[in-house]
């Protein structure tokens, strides 16, 4: 499997994206740099990683969604292959318009770092197939910009068509406001699009991929869009 990394101005997850990919999945896996107007050569997973583009000095994921690259990330995407934006990435994702709604100023106004619990919501999709629909995770977030929002008919789309894969959940799975560390919208914590190849969320799986981090329950992220790639 082969994954490509794009790498903005402001990304500080990369290498977190890159140890992941490469050394704990073993794909063969390459940074792409931002003024790029294509990719290199032919990949299977674009991965949009966390951290500030442009500084985030318009707008979180603003200006990097004008970034030339983008509309390889566009075209690839329309092809059916995978693309998954984590944090920084899934803001970029809805200001390109790969992913409806939008991520505002977390609702408390404080940047937000620490482990959260999400209940998988859905477990037929290429990033969650590796799970059981119902499964609890752990993984940390690291965010000032993760309150999704999205409008009455929007959110009706996302649950008729099982868009919602992940939420935020307490420790026993309920979905409750203390629980919420944002202020998302029915506790959303990840969305795909209609067909199921692009993926946004807010948490950081790739930061809780291996048990000496904590946590290795992000790896099923990974894992999933493996077996899902290896099934098709």
């Amino acid at each position: 499997m082969k994954a490509g990394i794009i790498v903005f101005p402001g990304s500080n997850c990369d290498s977190d994206a890159m140890h992941v990919c490469q050394q704990v999945m073993g794909w063969d896996t390459d940074y792409i740099w931002h003024a790029e107007n294509q990719f290199a050569r032919k990949y299977d997973l674009i991965l949009i990683p966390g951290g500030f583009s442009y500084g985030d000095y318009l707008r979180s994921g603003a200006i990097a969604r004008f970034a030339n690259i983008m509309s390889a990330v566009a075209d690839h995407a329309k092809g059916g292959g995978y693309v998954l934006g984590i944090c920084n990435g899934f803001q970029i994702l809805t200001e390109a318009n790969l992913l409806p709604g939008a991520l505002l100023r977390n609702n408390h106004l404080q940047f937000r770092c620490e482990q959260v619990w999400l209940k998988v919501e859905n477990a037929d999709s290429p990033f969650t197939c590796a799970a059981q629909e119902g499964q609890l995770i752990q993984v940390p977030i690291a965010h000032m910009d993760g309150n999704y929002f999205a409008d009455k008919e929007t959110l009706e789309q996302l649950q008729e068509n099982n868009q919602i894969l992940l939420r935020y959940v307490d420790e026993t799975g309920l979905l409750t406001a203390a629980a919420n560390p944002n202020g998302a919208i029915h506790n959303i914590a990840g969305i795909c699009n209609e067909a199921g190849n692009v993926c946004g969320m807010m948490p950081h799986p790739e930061r809780a991929a291996e048990h000496i981090l904590g946590s290795a329950d992000g790896r099923i992220i990974f894992e999933s869009i493996l077996q899902h790639w290896g099934e098709r």
